[in-house]
């Protein structure tokens, strides 16, 4: 049973949650603070040379893509059946030719256009869930509908710049046919950014193609509007799929997130310095090949990595090993001269309790401080990712404002100075009153649309609710005002006929 509040009161609380939500809010954050360096030159000198061995005497599977294989070899890598071995100094020699240090990608809506690298940071919510969770309901498998919402919710997030992608997995849809539904929903129900089908190559192509159609086929090839994601098979080997899907991609010039999908222990070593020699390694191999096919398209150096339980096998989240890997990889990522993906709000935990925040709070924190650019899974992740949780992304949405004000740094300015007020109040008396403080008052501090910091006898009088049930109340007012962006109708109904079309195609499968 879900507690609610014994009286509502005009105005007050939940008006100026959804006054700060409808708040103008920057397409990207622009980071003013420095960027955390744990690791000094000497050490991630070494590392790069280890992963230069790796490559040039372990190598790389690129595996059931002939095409592929070809493509390295003609680039004078050594090719052995499916395992390609680099000259030291090729994979880095071939990114820093022609990958982009930052891109655009442009979003149907103008202004809400993103900057991928440099100083930048975009946050974008979980991906790739089975399971949705809310109190309502506790855990089941997700539909389109909760995709939908997720959509919208995230639209709805001043905090969170890009729609992301797989924000939850419609089970209720065939496998070969849900993609049109997803990026469909990225398109009408929101006008962020998104990212793109990786599932197969033909569905990466649909992807494109609907993206042609809202943006122009000229726009599309001359410019970004994908982003996608492009998982390695750790250890140490790339898939047909995702290579087919990184081809597809790079040949329309749209930007793929070469990521190491990493549980040490199962799939690296258990040592830090191990793990991150072999992301190196892996991701080097994988933004080089996509430089093979199109040389300038846009790559994003990417990581995940959890640790495993030695007792039970089970990934955990929110311990100091990934965040120590965090901080190396985002300064490997800005030597090499490409943005970095890594981030957000992972945990372990089944529920948004207190694990969920703690674990979550570790990795928002030092992916801000580590400067990541694309925070993926910034909202949302339960369960080691198998469970997108409502009430936990309204929770992890909330961080994302704090992440946005941590990062624009101090104030320096003669207002932030605030010498004005300091001679108004002088010795013993109090700020309250003073000019300077009626004149800054709404925008002073960062105010979180979560926490509850009344007294104990208006907490009690409000419901006496804890943080989910609050964030239950909220994302149900955030579904019940949303109100779409709008979208051309020739556009929505040319992106209908074609997925209509292209669904006629070929028959349902669940693979």
């Amino acid at each position: 049973m879900i507690a609610q509040p014994r009286h509502k009161r005009a105005g007050g609380r939940s008006a100026r949650q959804a006054a700060r939500r409808q708040a103008p809010a920057a397409a990207f954050i622009d980071r003013k603070i420095p960027f955390y360096e744990l690791m000094d030159e000497a050490g991630l000198e070494l590392i790069e040379e280890n992963a230069d061995v790796v490559l040039a005497e372990i190598g790389i599977d690129f595996r059931d893509d002939p095409e592929a294989l070809a493509i390295w070899q003609d680039a004078g890598a050594d090719v052995d059946k499916e395992r390609v071995r680099f000259p030291k100094g090729m994979c880095r020699f071939i990114i820093q030719g022609s990958a982009p240090a930052e891109y655009t990608q442009h979003a149907r809506n103008p202004r809400r256009n993103v900057i991928i690298g440099g100083n930048r940071t975009v946050l974008a919510p979980a991906y790739g869930p089975p399971f949705i969770r809310n109190l309502d309901e506790g855990r089941r498998y997700a539909n389109i509908e909760d995709f939908r919402n997720f959509v919208k919710l995230t639209y709805l997030s001043p905090g969170l710049h890009h729609s992301g992608g797989t924000v939850c997995e419609p089970v209720d849809l065939p496998v070969n046919k849900r993609h049109f539904d997803m990026v469909y929903s990225h398109i009408k129900y929101s006008d962020k950014p998104f990212m793109g089908s990786v599932t197969q190559p033909d569905r990466a192509q649909d992807t494109v193609d609907m993206a042609k159609i809202v943006f122009g086929d000229e726009f599309v090839e001359q410019n970004t509007v994908i982003t996608s994601l492009i998982n390695a098979n750790s250890p140490m080997t790339f898939d047909a799929t995702m290579l087919g899907a990184a081809k597809v991609y790079a040949r329309h010039n749209q930007a793929t997130i070469i990521s190491p999908f990493i549980l040490a222990g199962a799939m690296s070593p258990v040592t830090v310095v191990g793990i991150i020699t072999q992301i190196l390694a892996e991701a080097l191999a994988g933004m080089a090949f996509v430089q093979l096919v199109k040389p300038g398209a846009p790559v994003v150096f990417g990581t995940f990595s959890s640790a495993i339980s030695m007792q039970s096998g089970a990934p955990t989240f929110g311990t100091p090993e990934p965040s120590l890997i965090l901080y190396i990889a985002a300064a490997l990522a800005r030597r090499l001269g490409v943005p970095f993906r890594s981030g957000g709000g992972l945990c372990g935990a089944k529920i948004a309790d207190a694990q969920a925040a703690y674990e979550s709070a570790n990795t928002l924190q030092t992916a801000a401080l580590a400067g990541v650019n694309f925070m993926l899974h910034t909202a949302g992740w339960l369960e080691g990712g198998l469970v997108m949780g409502y009430e936990k992304f309204v929770m992890d949405a909330d961080q994302a404002n704090m992440i946005g004000a941590l990062l624009q740094g101090v104030d320096m300015s003669e207002n932030g100075q605030a010498m004005e007020a300091l001679r108004e109040v002088g010795p013993g008396n109090h700020f309250l009153g003073a000019a300077h403080t009626q004149a800054n008052f709404e925008t002073a501090f960062c105010r979180s649309m979560m926490a509850d910091n009344n007294s104990f006898e208006q907490w009690e009088e409000d419901g006496a609710m804890d943080t989910a049930q609050r964030a239950n109340g909220i994302w149900k007012k955030m579904l019940e005002d949303y109100v779409a962006p709008p979208l051309d109708e020739g556009i929505d109904q040319a992106l209908l006929a074609f997925i209509e079309r292209r669904k006629s195609e070929f028959p349902d499968k669940n693979y």
